[in-house]
């Protein structure tokens, strides 16, 4: 879906199309879930922007939430030293600096550089995404020289690594340790 924000006074107003998979909430909050490990909130109401992780907390997460408010830190849409954990497990949040211009524009401009990181981020994590359908794909349909069609393994009585007889258990081998 794509959004159209109007950026300026009235007299020389900008507009920017962004295409992003955005949806408006009840409340007028706008949640972005382009980004493949974190979905985004920007609440205009409460002035906040908050990274939530999609599914699990991992490096990734972190790492991603990190490099949003990072971004969003240098460009002076947030206010640095209100950084910090969200109420939700795993979330980061984040104050919008206040505009005496127009009310409004603090969330429009992080919409505008949220789209801008968006971009950036969308290579990596499309590539991570084909690896992982390109390693589904290889296990779920394996080339002729990775394996086999039954019948074709032929039998002997010594298979594999494991010798037959041989106990494998930690106390076999005690008097090898004894001094």
């Amino acid at each position: 879906m794509s959004i159209t924000i109007k950026i300026g006074p009235k007299t020389k107003t900008q507009e920017v199309v962004l295409e992003l998979d955005i949806r408006k909430s009840l409340n007028g909050d706008f949640m972005i879930f382009d980004h493949g490990d974190i979905d985004i909130v920007v609440s205009p109401q409460k002035n906040k922007v908050i990274a939530f992780p999609k599914i699990t907390l991992n490096d990734l997460v972190y790492g991603a939430q990190n490099r949003l408010f990072e971004r969003l830190k240098i460009k002076g849409i947030v206010i640095p030293e209100s950084i910090q954990g969200g109420s939700f497990f795993g979330a980061f949040e984040a104050t919008l600096e206040n505009s005496p211009d127009e009310a409004s524009l603090p969330s429009k401009m992080a919409l505008l550089n949220i789209s801008k990181f968006i971009d950036e981020e969308r290579p990596y994590f499309e590539s991570l995404e084909a690896i992982v359908a390109m390693d589904d794909n290889n296990l779920a349909n394996p080339d002729k020289t990775d394996s086999t069609e039954l019948g074709e393994v032929p039998q002997s009585t010594k298979k594999g690594s494991i010798q037959p007889g041989y106990i494998r258990d930690p106390y076999s081998f005690n008097y090898m340790y004894t001094i």
